[in-house]
């Protein structure tokens, strides 16, 4: 029995598909790990697509932690008056020949908000992803520094991380592409 020609080359398209989203994955770092209990709670990993350091974190389930501007936020909406308690926002540090050049992006945050306790915070469930344009300043590989919180409804774990992200070799060809950022938005700064 013949194969009809649609059908073969939607098996080889697909085997295209999964070739490229393989070598995809290998852009990305391992992922570092926090854990709480002996249970993962989140992890980050990270990739260096084009002229942009893209970092993300999955989150596990009844956990979430928090946006890059979340003390901005807070402080805007208090407008002078004290809060209650505070949520340390997710910090992201770049060392060892990798600058950042460009402002930060994040997924967009979810309001944990309860204004009747005045306590204001917005962060992310299950996935945010975090990426600024970056230039390299010195020969790697880079290294990030991830810190922050990750919390449940009755427990907080601080997060203190590094992820070393290799530097494509001497000589071999920049790779131009940038990864998808429509769905990501600027990080507020004062």
């Amino acid at each position: 029995m013949t194969k009809p020609a649609g059908w073969i080359a939607a098996v080889i398209m697909l085997g295209l598909w999964t070739a490229h989203a393989a070598a995809a994955a290998d852009d990305w770092t391992r992922p570092v790990e926090v854990t709480f209990d002996q249970k993962r709670c989140i992890s980050f990993r990270a990739a260096l697509i084009g002229q942009y350091l893209a970092v993300e974190a999955t989150i596990e389930p009844g956990w979430h932690t928090f946006a890059m501007d979340n003390t901005l936020r807070a402080a805007e909406k208090l407008a002078g008056r004290k809060s209650l308690s505070q949520d340390m926002p997710t910090e992201i540090d770049l060392t060892n020949g990798l600058e950042v050049s460009g402002p930060w992006l994040q997924s967009s945050p979810r309001d944990f908000s309860r204004p009747e306790l005045r306590w204001f915070s917005w962060g992310f469930v299950d996935r945010a992803l975090f990426a600024a344009q970056v230039r390299r300043s010195g020969e790697g590989p880079g290294q990030i520094a991830l810190r922050g919180q990750v919390c449940t409804e009755t427990t907080c774990k601080r997060i203190d991380v590094a992820i070393s992200v290799p530097f494509p070799p001497a000589g071999s060809k920049p790779d131009t592409a940038n990864p998808d950022l429509k769905d990501l938005i600027q990080v507020r700064s004062k």
